[in-house]
């Protein structure tokens, strides 16, 4: 490393020690995420790490996102963003492990090994980008964080406060300028103007039915969501006009953050967020705190809760593509996919492979996994059941969408849908808003009410939880399997085994959580009653095993 930084960052770290007693951190799927009181040097040992991504990537612009998503505003995070709008590079994150667990006075020595080991010129500028969401420790770890860039040197743009998609999207913006096809305009207000004109589009024939209510987690979707609606048609236009009500916004109460609303809440409690009125039908959807997950829900007569989740969303994504790709002319040209995790509903498996007749790829929960997977198709469709994916489009796709010659007016029409769908479609990351309008473009065309969007097949019953333990490093499971066996602890996966038979079309699976000492635990079988108890029992397998060796 120069010894112009070298100094620097010794003197910066003196201010960002490591918490004694602190466990050991790792960057996971979610980057790093805790007790926002011991974020500080992690935020810090972050910047050091962007300024050597960006130089060792020629310069380009890496981002970096405070955000601890659908945690409590206790918690926070951080996590970095490749130029692309990817999740950063794995290869990469045993490097941003290392230098978080490197006491203060020892990290530039671990700096300039870094450096030297990933062959990083620190003469090359570097460029990062930072957007936090509204969690009141947020200030203070942006302030960490430029530290370590001003200490090494780079320039930094702070955006303030945004949702995670659109920092993943000011990222790519601002690393395709000189593309031949630009991302977007390098600002907030062109993420703006960017879906909501590929929504204008796509609607030009068509106007949603009734109204939406969203559930913003009283976190930073609401204010992009407010921002966003100044860019829609008004509710009353003939084509495309969408009536939405904004519920739980309180972003001026940090402490409710989450609190009993938001996607993580709808979907773990299988129920409607605290304070939803909505009548029999209406169509609701709910955000997570950093706004990359939605999902919908709606209630029956009775109050009959009818959750339409991230497998429901891409059901609903592959049907409408597949069948504009067809219209288009373009089914022997393009290969269509949907990815999955092992939580996915076993029923939406099926009805993809046995109705949809398309291919099904089941990958380890985190989105890094099922992007890397839907890339290697010409269109991939990818959802996590907690309602965080997209639709990636390959560059092939977009050249064949692109250049296609219309035979007639029908595949003209099609065509000029699936364009404003690759405009539509945040295709760096899962985005709240973008699958939220997505959502809205293809019930809107097909005609349906949520009503029939959930009759195209009926979900197996099916709950995932939440156990605390004392350490979840102490599950791991068995490499290859999709996180669908344990490896560790030894012999619980045997005894789930045995429970499970007991139930007809039973499945479970346990699995630690990239977050937080806890595991998560799907269950899934026939009967509701039967999945309940199931989760009891594993539940209670859980608490009763012995702490791994």
């Amino acid at each position: 490393m120069s010894d112009q930084y070298a100094d620097a960052v010794a003197a910066a770290a003196k201010s960002h020690p490591r918490p004694s007693g602190a466990k050991p951190f790792v960057y996971g799927t979610a980057g790093f995420r805790m007790n926002a009181d011991l974020l500080d040097p992690v935020v810090y040992s972050v910047g050091l790490l962007a300024a050597l991504r960006s130089r060792k990537l020629k310069g380009q612009a890496i981002g970096v996102m405070i955000t601890a998503s659908h945690n409590p505003a206790k918690d926070n995070g951080v996590k970095l963003v490749d130029p692309y709008g990817d999740m950063l590079e794995q290869s990469w994150e045993s490097y941003a492990t290392t230098l978080a667990n490197t006491p203060s006075e020892e990290m530039a020595e671990a700096y300039a090994k870094a450096a030297k080991d990933l062959g990083v010129d620190s003469d090359i500028p570097a460029n990062v980008i930072i957007a936090r969401d509204t969690r009141p420790s947020g200030k203070a770890l942006v302030d960490a964080l430029v530290d370590a860039l001003k200490a090494t040197g780079s320039q930094y743009t702070d955006y303030g406060v945004l949702t995670t998609p659109q920092l993943h999207y000011l990222t790519r913006a601002t690393n395709t300028q000189n593309d031949a096809h630009p991302y977007g305009e390098v600002s907030v207000e062109g993420y703006y103007k960017k879906l909501s004109e590929a929504y204008k589009t796509a609607m030009r024939h068509d106007k949603p039915t009734g109204s939406l209510t969203v559930d913003c987690a009283n976190g930073v979707g609401a204010v992009a969501l407010k921002e966003f609606l100044k860019y829609m048609p008004k509710e009353d236009d003939l084509s495309g006009g969408l009536k939405v009500n904004v519920a739980n916004d309180r972003i001026d109460k940090p402490e409710v953050l989450n609190e009993k609303c938001g996607a993580d809440f709808v979907k773990s409690g299988q129920r409607a967020p605290e304070g939803f009125n909505g009548k029999p039908f209406d169509r609701w959807a709910s955000y997570d705190g950093d706004a990359d997950r939605v999902l919908y829900y709606f209630h029956e007569e009775g109050s009959i809760f009818r959750l339409l989740d991230g497998d429901r969303i891409a059901t609903l994504a592959a049907t409408f593509i597949r069948e504009l790709v067809q219209k288009a002319g373009l089914e022997e040209d393009l290969q269509l996919a949907v990815v999955q995790t092992a939580y996915a509903n076993g029923a939406s498996t099926k009805y993809i492979e046995d109705v949809l007749k398309l291919k099904v790829e089941c990958t380890p929960t985190g989105v890094k996994h099922l992007h890397h997977v839907a890339s290697r198709y010409d269109i991939g469709v990818y959802f996590e059941a907690n309602g965080h994916g997209t639709v990636l489009f390959s560059q092939n796709a977009q050249r064949k969408i692109r250049k296609a010659d219309p035979q007639s007016p029908a595949e003209l029409e099609a065509l000029t849908t699936l364009r404003a769908l690759t405009e539509l479609i945040n295709q760096t990351v899962g985005d709240a808003l973008s699958d939220m309008l997505l959502v809205e473009v293809i019930l809107a065309q097909k005609e349906y009410t949520v009503k029939e969007w959930a009759a195209t097949y009926e979900d197996m019953p099916n709950r995932l939880i939440k156990v605390l333990v004392p350490d979840k490093s102490d599950y791991a499971t068995v490499p290859g399997t999709a996180e669908r066996k344990l490896e560790k602890p030894a012999g619980m996966q045997d005894k789930i085994d045995v429970l499970v038979e007991k139930y007809r079309n039973g499945r479970c699976f346990v699995r630690a959580s990239g977050t937080e000492d806890a595991v998560r635990v799907y269950g899934e079988a026939s009967a509701a009653y039967d999945v309940d108890d199931m989760l009891r029992n594993v539940e209670q397998l859980i608490k009763v095993t012995p702490k791994a060796n």
